[in-house]
């Protein structure tokens, strides 16, 4: 099985869980198939326009810190071979792999739906979630710009946002967010899976660089945004040894706080993970897959509420362990600042504020 050059997945495996036909591989996908001179072409990104009716997408996950998120774009150029957003591909006849990757959808209305259903009579604020699934700060928002025009309406109306991101394209906003912080509405998180830039390549071939990733770090947290790192998922014998390390560098870098995740494997990311292992470390696949069911309860995956977040057995506890008496060590908290709320105002014009 050969791997695509910078993409994540190494197949395009369709989903069997919604009895969706298998996509022929005519037209463009042969182009796509064809080798010259024995070097498989670029797969190329493509964008479509997606108009949804409403913004917001709300949860009632007892584990989740938030009950509402937004999310910009459908797929994620990223290519995180672990991105549990992969799955939902497939509910529009589409792969979880490589599609995920490259057939991606903007919803350039976000802002004004944002709007819309903020100025909705009854409407009461609480923190927003942006980059709780595909990532706000992916390579196409640098056109799109959807995520920021977004962020200007919630700063308009002085609600509160966290936000979530691979991508050190996030201090672009910064002249957005740092008002914001001021009067305690908005955090940042940073997510740091490996410092290695090989493993960090092959994990995650279209993300900034890690580096890049901890000078946003540092730069957020000198201008006084409060910032957070992530070292979520934690993978066995592929990245679980810079677990000290990387705390130690959120702490340089002026992050408030970490939190980490082990690898989670839902639904088509499983195979997925599996196939990824065979072709980028072939040597310690079985080692890692059989660490991974021992932290999941000898499953692939662990769908249970607050399990699934903590993992479990003995390489779950010790991965914990070391992440505490890390934190301990270079004076690093744990969880996130509590954002005002009774800010809010809704839009101007809007029918709430004729009762003001």
């Amino acid at each position: 099985m050969s791997n695509r050059p910078a993409r994540g997945a190494t197949n395009n495996a369709t989903s069997a869980r919604f009895a969706l036909p298998a996509q022929e591989m005519d037209g463009d996908w042969l182009d796509w198939r064809e080798t010259v001179d024995g070097v498989e072409p670029v797969l190329r990104t493509s964008v479509s326009i997606e108009r949804p009716r409403t913004i917001l997408s709300r949860n009632s996950s007892p584990d989740i810190p938030f009950d509402r998120s937004i999310n910009p774009y459908r797929g994620c150029e990223h290519g995180c071979i672990y991105c549990f957003a992969r799955p939902t591909h497939a509910y529009h006849d589409l792969s979880p792999g490589l599609d995920f990757e490259t057939i991606l959808f903007a919803k350039p209305d976000a802002a004004t739906l944002l709007r819309a259903e903020l100025a909705r009579p009854g409407y009461v604020a609480k923190p927003i979630a942006m980059g709780t699934n595909t990532d706000p700060y992916q390579p196409i928002e640098r056109e799109w710009r959807i995520t920021r025009d977004c962020i200007a309406v919630l700063a308009e109306t002085n609600h509160p946002l966290t936000i979530t991101t691979k991508s050190d394209r996030v201090v672009r906003d910064i002249d957005l967010l740092v008002p914001m912080a001021m009067q305690g509405l908005v955090s940042v998180t940073l997510s740091v899976t490996s410092l290695d830039p090989v493993i960090a390549r092959t994990l995650e071939p279209r993300a900034p660089h890690p580096e890049k990733r901890l000078a946003a770090v540092a730069t957020l947290a000198q201008a006084g945004v409060p910032v957070f790192v992530s070292i979520s998922p934690v993978i066995p014998a592929i990245s679980d040894h810079e677990v000290e390390h990387l705390i130690e560098r959120a702490a340089q870098a002026g992050a408030r706080g970490a939190y980490f995740l082990p690898v989670r494997l839902p639904h088509e990311v499983a195979p997925l993970f599996r196939a990824w292992l065979e072709t980028h470390f072939p040597d310690r696949a079985g080692k890692v897959m059989a660490i991974v069911r021992a932290v999941r309860g000898g499953r692939d995956n662990d769908p249970g509420f607050h399990s699934r977040m903590r993992g479990q057995g003995v390489w779950g506890e010790l991965l914990a362990t070391r992440f505490a008496l890390a934190c301990r060590r270079h004076g690093i908290g744990k969880g996130h600042p509590r954002l005002r709320c009774d800010l809010f105002r809704p839009p101007a014009g809007a029918q709430g504020e004729l009762f003001g």
